[in-house]
């Protein structure tokens, strides 16, 4: 723990630095090249701290630029680009941003750390990490992974995997052997570990987009299994909204705006998932068309259905996820009870739901999307 929270420390000032350069994109200048410059004027200027760089996981927000729905609430919104020695909610505690993308667990290792933070907006219902095997691996559960090579990315987000193996009596320090994978599934594909860390949106799409070298076609879900560990029963809340503490207090007003102007933009996601896709291509991906539509097409599973409407925190989901973070000495007790609020998602969706739009998405449905050879 006390490395990771090095870490964190040590980010958070590179990522202030990088934060005050600049390198992000606004209402007056994203889009595609067909955008036309809107005049700030009277808008009011805030940064949205992503926690990677540009993909279909932030679609709603660049929709919500491209779109208007940030100038319509009177905002410019600058989004300021993630990477892996980023880390949000440490930006929003230094003041390089107004807002910022953060998993629930790592967040609240930051609020334990004094990081003054609040959970405005789980857009997140769900989450999105697997634990992806080999289908002749023998590993169909949890239990399966003892005697094995298990990876995982660290960096905070093995939380959900150690809280699985040592739910079905493993050790994880003596069982098998938890191995540091890069953010890819290289070790997988050349079969180095028995099971490799994905996220459903990313990697494991990059294993579907492989050629097997027996069969000279792509790698089909049947050559795999996977762990879900919303099933599992381990799972946490990941990406959400916060804001830092002080700049709610006296912004109260600017952040329901942004709300609602991000869950228009999701909403628009859903709706228009081919639109979406294609203002992230415009951006500069440096992920393929096909991988980038599977992408939109599984973050959209995350959100949707949202049972309260989005952006409304599933309160049984916030327990489970501090409980495993408890339980997995990820925080040394419970966050207090202002670790989130959500009344200002409940107006939010109460706005939207009286403009007539969908604002839970309970009819919505996976679409069947084709990748392509490393996803282009």
């Amino acid at each position: 723990m006390m490395n990771f929270r090095k870490t964190l420390f040590l980010a958070a000032l590179l990522a202030t630095l990088l934060a005050a350069c600049g390198g992000g994109v606004s209402a007056t200048t994203a889009g595609t090249e067909d955008t036309t410059e809107v005049t700030t004027g009277e808008l009011i200027p805030v940064r949205l701290q992503l926690q990677w760089v540009t993909q279909a996981q932030f679609a709603g927000y660049f929709a919500a630029i491209d779109q208007g729905f940030y100038t319509d609430e009177g905002l410019d919104v600058e989004i300021l680009q993630g990477a892996v020695d980023i880390v949000p909610q440490q930006v929003l505690a230094a003041g390089g941003a107004e807002f910022g993308l953060a998993w629930v667990p790592k967040a609240l290792v930051s609020r334990e750390e004094e990081a003054d933070i609040i959970n405005i907006g789980q857009v997140f219902q769900r989450s999105g990490t697997l634990e992806v095997s080999w289908a002749d691996s023998g590993i169909a559960a949890p239990e399966d992974w003892e005697g094995k090579r298990v990876g995982t990315w660290g960096f905070g987000n093995e939380f959900e995997l150690t809280a699985a193996i040592t739910s079905v009596g493993l050790d994880p320090n003596t069982d098998l052997e938890l191995v540091q994978q890069p953010f890819d599934m290289s070790l997988l594909l050349n079969r180095e570990i028995d099971a490799a860390q994905a996220m459903t949106y990313n990697e494991y799409a990059q294993v579907l987009e492989a050629v097997n070298p027996d069969t000279g076609q792509l790698y089909t879900p049947d050559d795999l299994t996977v762990i879900n560990f919303n099933e599992v029963g381990t799972a946490m809340l990941q990406d959400a909204i916060w804001v830092e503490a002080g700049w709610l207090a006296d912004n109260e007003d600017t952040a329901s705006a942004f709300l609602r102007a991000s869950f228009r933009g999701w909403i628009y996601c859903r709706d228009n998932p081919d639109a979406c896709v294609q203002g992230v291509l415009d951006r500069g991906s440096t992920l393929g068309a096909s991988h980038q539509a599977w992408q939109m097409n599984e973050i959209n599973a995350l959100i949707w259905p949202s049972p309260a409407g989005i952006g409304v925190m599933d309160k049984a989901l916030w327990d489970q996820t501090v409980e495993v973070a408890v339980s997995e000495s990820v925080i040394s007790e419970a966050p207090s009870e202002d670790a989130y609020r959500s009344d200002l998602a409940e107006a939010a969706v109460a706005d939207l739901e009286g403009e007539g739009l969908d604002v839970n998405g309970e009819s919505w449905e996976k679409a069947e999307v084709t990748l392509n050879e490393g996803g282009e």
